[in-house]
């Protein structure tokens, strides 16, 4: 029996403490992964060397710890192709291996989601996950957990022991309503009504056991009807015969949730002393697990057992559905087809053995030549191989044949395959080939004890070859441990001392690169030149480097948001193979011989021929990617609003290089929606980097410029025209607080800023761009009530409001629909020249750019005029004349001779206290007393007339 002990901390590389059923990050080396991100799982045990007992002969856990026992998780991704946003989510799992202990990474948190007051606050936390499901790899299904203290459904002594021992419960979804419903007791019996067993009157809503009514029931109700019982019944046909039926409306009861109350909305609870409960919350385990399986095929009085299995199951194969009915049908024995043989004849049953008695002449005969039947030892003791010699001696010994003429060189025998026919197969498998073994033990250091993906990574081999071959070489690697364990003992070797136990040091194969390279000078997913560390990308990205961010949340959160790169499908010549190294793919045509493939095709161009687009990163051919012949600035045109002739691409200059050569507009290129930038007036003019996709720009309606990227996504600009992206109108319509906010990037004020779509982050777009922040279009549904007053777009094969969107980089992927910038659709318009035509065109019918101008100053105008006159009023009118009070439930008006204007008196407004003490007034002097000047509407009053 183990002793307990305190618990064992194990020191990580990165410096984490971890003991036992603390949640770690595990992976082997890169090179061994093959770039898939760390997986995540639960500390069972530590154990010593392979071949070490666990325990000593005091019970005490033997040390150096070498290896660890991990409960996983799966990631939802890794079990269903469903895409799922939220990138904390893990399904739990009753399946654990033995790993290395240098294979954990770091520590973090795994909980479950009832246990958690604060959600939103708990995934903004770093290596902070949670899980509210279970995925069975086996039956492949997943199931719910729930807490076992909400399991109420059950009898005191089995619900006792299911929360003394178990944290949570796994059910499946449609059992759980039954599960944390109150206690069931049948109204015949009075005892425990196990759901499998128990139907419910739809009209008194008790409880009986099928056992328990009469006539008994043998099974409940189809999907879509209801029961009732003896004495229901009865009052029904009463009520029906007395014509006093009523039915009245069912009202479905609400279900009940498990969840703790949702919080208001606000800023999430920054209790640390909360959150640190919850990381550290005790969580009871039995026998190194959670949970265990109480659902719809277990049987409750089984889980006072502690042996019972844990482990979810299915619904039992007995039956009609899964088996053939063997019985014989009266009048159907002649009515079998022709040539279909009677079943459980001679002619259709294999016979296993048919000898019962040999003598022991035969015996020794049969030993003889048994054994010069292989030369190979191996073979001799292999079952398969036994089995087959034993059956060709018994139908020799059958047929009264000579031993001697039993041969086991043919490795095929005919077995009977179905009730009519037999074919040839192989009693024994293929011997396994060198390359096969390396292959297999590979995918077994892969995938573990995962069978079907090692069957993929060998390939040349079926499901049952593999099993056959993976439940030899364990034994193999058994035995082979079994002699070195006993050779260390007998040596002595096994009681010397050892290191002290600690994760391994860092891999040799590490992920970290110091420097990137030349033709890696970006990250692959956010397309950043500048990170404090480099990480080693996955496959199929552009590059195979990833910033520090990427590279972190790409590990530990299988989180990457990729700006799309595709590559142009380029077919290879076929010519290329048989040049020597050093020389050119492609030739001049005068120096090649003129054969038939240069005649009739053209080899298309090579990648080094092609433009890479400056906003989406993939390559073109030069016509689908435009190139400045002045500063090589490179853009699909649709996305730059560029009209070129497919005769002069070679001509082509953008806005800046062709200003340059024609000046029709200003020669200060500097963004009007950017925040300004003091410059030395004695150096040269700045022009915009031609390698950045900031260097398109485009003139406004007053002769300046401004970024193509701001003028699209700021939604109050509009264009003269649409197609081209000119003529820029609308900066002085913006409201005022693009302009006073500040760039949460570069911390500064006077340029326009724009909102980003999931947080309140506010930046520059061209800042955002800069950061590598992520922009589209979104495709919002509009609803039919308001697609009259909406514009509606259709993109591909989505419908909706199109709306521009700049979203921080570190954001998770979301489920909405969102379209690149250059993004196509089927009539080659890219998501910018869809969405400018459609809601950036300036009304332009018969209105000229000059007067749209001046309207629009005049709006301006008559805008600031009504705010200073409502300012003006609010501040001079609304206030007593008498006491001077601007806080008043109402103001009465009356005209006044002080404020005449001409022969006309003036106006002016009395509170409502002072108005009622003037009315008080005059009653008294209606009644005999002196009356008070200022009175309102009193006649005789000096100085004041009635309004």
């Amino acid at each position: 029996m183990p002793v307990p002990t305190s618990p064992t901390y194990i020191t990580l590389r990165n410096g984490d403490q971890v003991k036992v059923n603390d949640h770690v990050y595990c992976s082997p080396t890169w090179s061994i992964r093959d770039g898939t991100p760390y997986s995540i799982a639960r500390i069972m045990e530590f154990l010593p060397a392979q071949g070490t007992p666990t325990f000593d002969s005091v019970g005490k856990r033997n040390e150096p710890f070498t290896r660890v026992r991990l409960a996983w998780y799966y990631r939802p991704g890794d079990v269903s192709d469903r895409p799922v946003a939220d990138s904390r989510l893990l399904l739990a799992a009753i399946y654990s291996e033995v790993c290395d202990l240098n294979q954990l990474r770091a520590k973090c948190h795994v909980i479950h989601r009832d246990k958690i007051s604060d959600l939103a606050g708990w995934k903004k936390r770093p290596d902070r996950f949670y899980f509210t499901r279970l995925f069975d790899p086996w039956i492949r299904k997943e199931f719910e957990v729930i807490q076992a203290t909400s399991v109420r459904n059950i009898p005191d002594h089995i619900r006792e022991v299911l929360t003394g021992r178990y944290e949570y419960v796994v059910a499946e979804k449609e059992i759980v309503p039954d599960l944390t419903d109150e206690l069931r007791l049948c109204a015949t019996c009075e005892k425990w009504c196990p759901p499998p067993e128990t139907v419910q009157c739809d009209r008194c809503k008790n409880f009986f056991h099928m056992a328990c009514v009469t006539p008994p029931l043998l099974a409940k109700p189809s999907r879509g009807y209801g029961w009732t019982c003896a004495p229901c019944s009865r009052q029904h046909e009463e009520e029906v015969d007395s014509h006093e039926v009523r039915h009245p409306t069912p009202v479905a009861p609400k279900p009940k949730s498990n969840a703790p109350a949702p919080r208001g909305r606000g800023r999430p609870r920054k209790d640390r002393v909360l959150a640190e409960k919850e990381e550290n919350v005790e969580i009871k385990h039995f026998k190194m697990w959670p949970f265990r399986y109480f659902g719809q095929y277990t049987v409750a009085e089984d889980t006072l057992d502690p042996e019972d299995f844990i482990f979810p199951r299915a619904a039992t194969r007995v039956g009609p559905k899964y088996q053939v009915n063997c019985f014989p049908v009266a009048g159907s024995e002649n009515n079998l087809p022709p040539g279909i043989e009677e079943r459980g004849t001679e002619s259709t049953i294999e016979v296993l053995n048919s000898v019962h008695e040999m003598s022991p002449e035969e015996v020794a005969a049969m030993e003889t030549y048994k054994s010069t039947l292989t030369r190979n030892e191996k073979l001799k003791h292999n079952i398969d191989w036994l089995t087959e010699a034993i059956r060709r001696f018994s139908a020799a010994w059958q047929n009264r044949r000579d031993m001697a003429t039993v041969n086991m060189q043919s490795p095929n025998r005919l077995e009977k395959v179905s009730t009519w026919k037999t074919e040839q197969t192989r009693y024994i498998d293929r011997e396994w080939s060198e390359a096969e073994k390396a292959a297999f033990e590979d995918a077994i250091l892969n995938h573990g004890a995962e069978l079907r993906p090692v069957r993929d990574e060998v390939g040349s081999r079926t499901m049952p070859e593999v099993v056959r071959y993976y439940g030899h070489w364990k034994n193999m690697k058994l035995g082979e441990e079994n002699r070195r364990i006993k050779a260390a003992r007998a040596s002595g070797l096994s009681m010397l001392a050892r290191p002290p136990s600690r994760a391994g040091s860092a891999e040799e194969d590490s992920s970290i690169i110091a420097e990137p390279t030349k033709g890696n000078a970006s990250c692959g997913a956010c397309r950043t030149r500048e990170s404090d560390n480099w990480w080693k990308a996955p496959k199929g990205l552009v590059t195979n480097v990833l910033c520090d961010n990427c590279g972190i949340s790409w590990r530990k959160y299988a989180d990457l948001n990729v700006r799309p790169f595709r590559e142009e499908t380029i077919s290879k010549h076929t010519k290329g193979a048989d040049k020597r190294e050093g020389t050119p793919l492609t030739g001049p045509a005068a120096k090649r011989a003129r054969t038939l493939s240069t005649i009739q095709a053209t080899p298309p161009p090579s990648v080094s021929q092609q433009n890479r687009c400056l906003a989406c990163y993939k390559n073109g051919l030069p016509g689908k990617v435009l190139r400045c012949r002045n500063c090589s600035f490179r853009a699909h045109p649709g996305v730059i609003g560029a009209v070129v002739d497919a005769t002069s691409l070679d001509q082509w200059l953008c806005d800046l290089c062709s200003n340059e050569k024609l000046q029709e507009f200003s020669v200060n290129y500097d963004c009007l929606l950017c925040p300004r930038t003091r410059k030395d007036p004695k150096k040269k003019q700045f022009h915009p980097p031609a390698d950045s996709f900031l260097r398109s720009c485009k003139p406004t309606e007053g002769q300046a410029w401004v970024h193509t990227l701001c003028s699209v996504f700021i939604p109050e600009i509009s264009y003269s025209d649409a197609t081209r992206l000119r003529l820029v109108e609308g900066i002085s319509t913006m409201p005022p607080y693009r302009w006073m906010n500040k760039c949460t990037l570069c911390d500064q004020s006077g340029g326009a800023v724009v909102r980003c779509s999931d947080c309140p982050a506010e930046y520059h777009v061209s800042c955002a761009w800069k950061a590598g922040h992520k922009f589209g279009f979104e495709m919002q549904p509009v609803k039919a009530s308001r697609r009259d007053t909406t514009t509606v777009v259709d993109f591909k094969d989505f419908n909706g409001c199109m709306v521009p969107t700049v979203t921080c980089k570190g954001h998770p992927a979301h489920r909405r629909e969102r379209f690149e910038m250059c993004e196509m659709n089927e009539l080659g318009e890219t998501a910018v020249q869809v969405y400018c035509k459609n809601y950036k065109q300036a009304p332009t019918a018969n209105i000229h750019g000059l007067l749209r101008k001046a309207r629009r100053l005049d709006q301006i105008i008559q805008t600031e005029d009504s705010i200073d006159s409502e300012s003006t009023l609010a501040s001079s009118e609304m206030h007593c004349w008498s006491c001077g009070t601007e806080y008043s439930p109402c103001f009465y008006s009356f005209t006044v001779k002080e404020f005449m204007v001409g022969d006309e008196f003036g106006e002016a407004w009395e509170c409502h206290n002072c108005h009622m003490k003037q009315i008080e007034n005059h009653q008294e002097s209606v009644n005999g007393g002196n009356g008070l000047n200022g009175i309102n509407g009193m006649d005789g009053m000096d100085g004041i007339e009635p309004s």
